[in-house]
Order: C-alpha cells, then sequence, then structure tokens
C-alpha cells in the first residue's frame, strides 16, 4: 500500500511559514506509525527511513554545506591552525565524568570483545585526551567531524542526534587573555564571513559565576548543579529556572533571589569595573580574578575590533563541568530568527528558529584529567554549531528561490552531428589532463539540444560543440550558455588562436 497524504500533512502545505524540513519530519513520524500499526494484512512492515535525529543530504545541500565549511577552515587556517582527526568512538572511561548533568546523552555501545565504548558527545574531551596521550604541551588546531549525543532530536531547529562540530583550540601555557581573544575574533569573523544576519556573542567565566554562587548562598556541594540549572535562562524564563532551583534542586529562596538580580545584568568593560566594586562580589577573590581578566579581555577585543558584537552576560552559564575560566556563546539576533529564550518568553517559533551557533571557553584542567602525573595544560578553544548555521542557510536559500550550482563542472563537450563519439571522449580526455573540469553525456549520440539543456540545468557556463566541418577546419566551437555568444578556438602550430565569429 502506498503512502497517501493526510490531512495533517496535507495542511502543512497551506502555512506559509512551513519547510520542507517540517513537512518530512511529520511525514516520517506518520510511516512510523503506520509500521508500528502494520499494513492492511496485518503484518508488521519494514519502513524505508532513517534513524530518529539524523537525515540525508542532497546535492544542493551539500553544495551549501561545501561553502559553509570552506569558509570555516578558511578562517581556521588564516589563525595559523593545522588539523587532528581521532576515532569516532573512545573508551567509555575517558568521557565518563566529564559532562555533568549532560553525560546521560552519551551514546554507549555493546560490549565488543572486552573494551567498554561509547560515541564520542564533542571534539573536546578526545583532543584533551589525544594531547595527555602524546604529551603535547601546545598546539593550536581545528577538528571537524562528527559527534553524537542522544539528545531529544529538533531537526527544523537544527539540533540532531549526529551532527558536525567544527572545533578551533590553542593549547598551551600563555599570558591572560590573548589565545581567548582570538578565539572570539574568530567567531567574529566567520559568523560576519557567513553573511548570517546580526549576531551577538556573549561572554561570562566560571570564576565569577563560582563567585557570585557563594556570594549569594550556594553551598559548594550545589555549584555545578546550579550552574546547569543557570545555563537553561537561554531555553526558560526565568521563573522555571528559580523553581527548578528551589523545588528540584534544593536552594534556599533567598539565594535564588540574589543569583536572579546578578544574571539579569549585561554590558561590557564598564560592567567589571561595577562588579569589582560590588559589596558582595568584591568578597570573593575567585570572582575578582575572572572580572579582571574580562576587563583585559575586553582591552584585547578592542584591539581586534570585535567589541561591537561582544556583551559581558552574567547569565552565560554553560553546563559543561571541565570549564574553568572564560566562556562565550554566540546567539544571532536579526529579524526571522528567533533565539531559544525568545520561544520559551512568547511561546512562538519563528520561521527560522535557533539557539545558540557557536560556543567555547577555557579548560585548563581538562588534559591533567588524563595524564598520569595530573600535568595540565591550558586550553581554550570554540565550537561553531555547524548544524544550526547550515540551516538557516539552507532556508535562506530556499526563501530567496536560490539557484544552487551542485557540480562545478566548467565545459561540457557536445557534438551538433551523429558519429562523434570518439572525438568528443579525446577532446574531454585532453581538458581533463589540463586540469579543467569537464564532462560529456553518457550516449553515443545524443542530441545537440538536449546538451544545451543539460548545461542550462546544471549551470554549465560553456559547451564546447564538435561538429564534421569543425573537424575539418581543426577548429572547437565554444558556446557561452547564457548569453549564447560562439567563439571559435584552432590549434596552430601547438598555440591556441581564437577567432570571433
Amino acid at each position: 500500500m502506498g503512502f497517501r497524504a493526510t490531512p495533517r500533512v496535507r495542511s502543512l502545505h497551506s502555512f506559509p511559514g512551513i519547510t520542507v524540513a517540517q513537512i518530512d519530519e511529520e511525514v516520517a513520524k506518520l510511516l512510523q506509525l503506520k509500521a508500528q500499526i502494520g499494513g492492511d494484512d496485518g503484518k508488521h512492515q519494514f519502513v524505508l527511513k532513517t534513524a530518529k535525529g539524523t537525515r540525508d543530504y542532497n546535492p544542493k545541500q551539500m553544495a551549501i554545506r561545501e561553502k559553509v565549511f570552506s569558509t570555516i577552515i578558511g578562517c581556521f587556517k588564516r589563525h595559523g591552525a593545522e588539523t587532528i582527526d581521532t576515532p569516532v568512538f573512545e573508551l567509555k572511561e575517558t568521557l565518563t565524568g566529564k559532562y555533568g548533568e549532560d553525560s546521560k546523552l552519551i551514546y554507549d555501545l555493546k560490549d565488543q570483545g572486552g573494551e567498554l565504548l561509547s560515541l564520542r558527545y564533542d571534539l573536546t574531551v578526545p583532543f584533551a585526551r589525544y594531547l595527555a596521550m602524546n604529551k603535547i604541551t601546545n598546539i593550536k588546531r581545528y577538528h571537524i567531524a562528527k559527534v553524537y549525543r542522544r539528545d531529544n532530536p529538533a531537526m527544523t531547529r537544527g539540533r540532531y542526534r549526529e551532527f558536525y562540530q567544527c572545533d578551533f583550540d590553542i593549547a598551551g601555557q600563555y599570558d591572560a587573555m590573548i589565545p581567548d581573544a582570538e578565539c572570539l575574533k574568530i567567531v567574529h569573523e566567520i559568523l560576519s564571513g557567513l553573511d548570517l544576519g546580526d549576531f551577538r556573542i556573549k561572554v561570562n567565566d566560571r570564576r565569577i559565576l563560582d563567585g557570585m554562587f557563594a556570594v549569594c548562598g550556594v553551598p559548594d556541594d550545589k555549584f555545578r548543579t546550579i550552574c546547569s540549572t543557570v545555563d537553561k535562562l537561554d531555553k526558560m524564563p526565568w521563573e522555571d529556572v528559580r523553581k527548578e532551583m528551589v523545588n528540584e534542586k534544593g536552594l534556599s529562596e533567598e539565594a535564588a533571589d540574589q543569583i536572579g538580580e546578578y544574571v539579569s545584568l549585561q554590558g561590557g568593560m564598564d560592567l567589571a569595573e561595577r562588579l569589582l566594586q560590588d559589596q558582595k562580589m568584591s568578597q570573593s577573590k575567585q570572582a575578582c580574578a575572572g572580572l579582571s581578566d574580562i576587563k583585559l579581555l575586553f582591552s584585547y577585543l578592542q584591539l581586534f575590533q570585535a567589541t561591537d558584537k561582544v556583551v559581558f552576560d552574567l547569565s552565560l552559564a554553560r553546563g559543561l563541568d571541565y570549564y574553568t575560566g572564560i566562556i562565550y556563546e554566540a546567539v544571532l539576533t536579526q529579524a526571522g530568527v528567533a533565539t531559544v529564550s525568545t520561544e520559551a518568553q512568547n511561546g512562538a517559533e519563528e520561521s527560522v528558529s535557533v539557539g545558540s551557533v557557536a560556543g567555547g571557553g577555557r579548560y585548563d584542567g581538562l588534559v591533567g584529567m588524563f595524564d598520569p602525573k595530573g600535568r595540565k595544560v591550558p586550553c581554550v578553544g570554540v565550537s561553531i554549531g555547524i548544524e544550526r548555521i547550515f540551516s538557516i542557510m539552507e532556508q535562506k536559500a530556499e526563501a530567496a528561490a536560490e539557484k544552487v550550482r551542485t557540480t562545478e563542472v566548467q565545459v561540457m563537450v557536445a557534438s551538433a552531428q551523429k558519429n562523434l563519439l570518439e572525438e568528443r571522449l579525446q577532446l574531454v580526455s585532453e581538458l581533463w589532463n589540463a586540469g579543467i573540469k569537464a564532462e560529456v553525456m553518457y550516449k553515443k549520440n545524443p542530441k545537440l539540444l538536449s546538451q544545451l539543456q543539460h548545461c542550462e540545468e546544471s549551470g554549465i557556463p560553456l559547451v564546447a560543440i564538435l561538429g564534421e566541418q569543425e573537424l575539418k577546419d581543426g577548429v572547437v566551437k565554444l558556446r557561452v550558455v547564457a548569453s549564447r555568444e560562439e567563439v571559435q578556438w584552432r590549434d596552430v602550430n601547438s598555440s591556441i588562436r581564437r577567432e570571433r565569429r
């Protein structure tokens, strides 16, 4: 029995903001339900589909993706990074205890011959393991690879269970805030280069957070769990975050209210200076150390001409346990792209809806966890959220009805008459040998119109036309597909002479 569109799926087409991805998601849900119920004969039917939280990419989508990768890799290389690769799975012990409450999202594999393994959750922990194992004390590296999280996917917002991460990290003992500022500059360059619209880079420091928790009366053993709750402020309104702190985490209402006063603050270097004079915050040595570094960071960002997009935001927490200092996160702010916090407050979702598109921070203690002698290698890095960026680029291309080329072919070798297959194959081979991207139709006697239509549909700019007369004259007719202008190319004494018709 073939699949028939239900009224629910048909109704989706009538909404102007509904995307192809959302329709595909609804269809997949219905197919899954149909498989569970079974066919007309009552037997269980196999449904051909991708696993939950994963997707295929067609040639057009891959062309957009490659363009994004090219921009990101170009930026990483411009800043002097080299690249590495690590296995897609690690020993379970390597990943355990590094992600706080998010550890429950790690994919564990079945025992395969005595080793307990898990799919990598991110690229940062494998990088730290790589540094410790190879006794590397300084490196500037980038790594682009897939990671896996047993999360509840929201595929229309660019959240998947299998997805790429694009990481840039600087490992080594350097003067304070210089590498950190460069990481923020890289985020600024990439998001500006991809032309995604306006964006904001939020920065904070784990030492400021821990100092804030201490002066607000949070018990030491609740620092990490309260930090994970504060990290949800980009997804939930303050009232819900406060309720979780008090009702689920057992924090006093007084402490929660004091935290609420601080996490509402945003600013720049001036805010850091003001908090250094704050009666409560000034009592915490680690908070003061963090605030001093925030001031230093902004002074370097001014030299990098990147302060226009950076804001010091005390609500930024980032729930991963391994961060020890500066932390940052980039979100898009232009019209038509709602941040998750906007959705949480308004209960509505725009046509393009994503969360953060980049994040990172300093993790000075992570490498030491893997070193037998506990030797630390200070590290700072950033991860670009490629899937969320790709979701925006894809939908922008759809909205603009933009024609995306999926190949890079420069020349189509065509024939005007029959029985010229050998000549076409010889010419296309010469073009390939010369490093020119070219192709030929896989038919002995294709019609010229079919060959020209293929060029128009594929965006191939030039067509080299062979005919009996051209072969007699020792020339090739070269046509510009868009303008239909034609020129002739003649080979005389190993040099090329062009004659305009």
